[in-house]
């Protein structure tokens, strides 16, 4: 038997070949091609809610995983929190230093050219990565369609907007850091509701 399939948009179509067959004592039915429309296919376009199906201790993994990494970026929060940078003139003074406010009780002095480099490699880096992995979780999980568009998209130009804002105001567009600011906040937002997304469907009791 060979099987072949179609994809059409909104529909599927199977067609199913079978070789025309000798009549024997026990005939087999001659059958040259049958099609059947469905709406959706259902083992490649069902995803959603997928992740309530696996077995527990699959959902339990991926929850713990979730967890793990929730700490690992909050981590990193409590990080730019130490570094005052949880306002716009703390982003600023963080990249650019502060060495003409006489009154600042924290000297800093402008980082360098490698080093900005490499905050802004490493973090673009490794916060795609974070959110590609949340992300494809985040598909697998019961919602509707538009709010997991958001969820996992958003995230990536928050990345671009927040490290490539903080390179431009570093090279001296200063009115970037309020990007920033509003991206980074956004970029967080995101991965909180992703990160509870999937640790209730993980947790919660699949449907029957």
């Amino acid at each position: 038997m060979d099987l072949s399939i179609c994809l059409y948009p909104k529909k599927v179509i199977y067609h199913l070949f079978w070789p025309a067959q000798p009549r024997t004592k026990d005939p087999i039915p001659l059958l040259k091609v049958n099609s059947i429309y469905l709406d959706k296919f259902i083992f490649v376009m069902s995803y959603n809610g997928l992740l309530g199906s696996f077995p527990r201790e699959i959902r339990f993994f991926i929850a713990t995983f979730v967890v793990v990494l929730s700490i690992g970026y909050f981590t990193g929060l409590l990080f730019i929190r130490e570094t005052e940078s949880t306002t716009p003139l703390g982003i600023q003074e963080n990249y650019m230093g502060n060495e003409a406010d006489l009154e600042a009780e924290v000297m800093k002095f402008k980082k360098g050219d490698r080093e900005m480099l490499n905050i802004v490699h490493t973090h673009i880096l490794s916060m795609s990565m974070i959110f590609l992995l949340l992300g494809g979780l985040v598909w697998i999980c019961r919602a509707p369609k538009k709010w997991k568009v958001l969820l996992t998209v958003e995230p990536f130009l928050s990345v671009i907007l927040t490290f490539g804002g903080i390179y431009l105001m570093w090279l001296g567009v200063s009115w970037f850091k309020y990007i920033v600011m509003i991206s980074g906040l956004l970029m967080t937002m995101a991965f909180v509701s992703g990160a509870c997304l999937v640790f209730w469907q993980c947790v919660k009791a699949p449907r029957q």
